[in-house]
C-alpha cells in the first residue's frame, strides 16, 4: 500500500462550511474513491493558516490518476471551488509532500 500526503488551501472564513460539506460527502463520490483504490483518507486543517493537510493510502494498482476525468469528481470540485484555491477547471491547488521520516 502506498501512502501519499499533500496540502491544499482554504479561503479565509470557510472552515465550517468545508467541514460540513465533507461531513455530508456524496455516497457516490465515496464509492468512486474506494473503487479507485483510495483507503484511509484523512484531511486535517491548520486553522491559523487555512492549510489543509491530506494523507491517503492507495492500494497496489490504484486508479487514482483516472479520477480527474470522472464527471462526479469534476462535479465535486465545482461544488468545493468557492471554498478553496483552485486551478482552472476547479481542481484544488495541491502541493505534494515528500516523506522525510516514518516510524511504525
Amino acid at each position: 500500500m502506498e501512502e501519499i500526503a499533500f496540502t491544499m488551501k482554504l479561503k479565509p472564513g470557510v472552515e465550517a462550511e468545508y467541514k460540513r460539506r465533507h461531513d455530508e460527502i456524496w455516497p457516490e463520490l465515496s464509492q468512486v474513491l474506494h473503487n479507485a483504490g483510495i483507503r484511509d483518507y484523512s484531511i486535517y486543517l491548520d486553522r491559523a493558516s487555512g492549510t489543509l493537510f491530506a494523507v491517503q493510502k492507495r492500494t497496489e494498482g490504484h486508479l487514482a490518476d483516472s479520477l480527474p476525468a470522472l464527471p462526479i469528481m469534476q462535479k465535486w470540485w465545482a461544488y468545493m471551488a468557492d471554498l478553496m484555491e483552485t486551478n482552472p477547471g476547479n481542481s484544488p491547488v495541491v502541493v505534494n509532500l515528500e516523506r522525510v521520516f516514518h516510524a511504525d
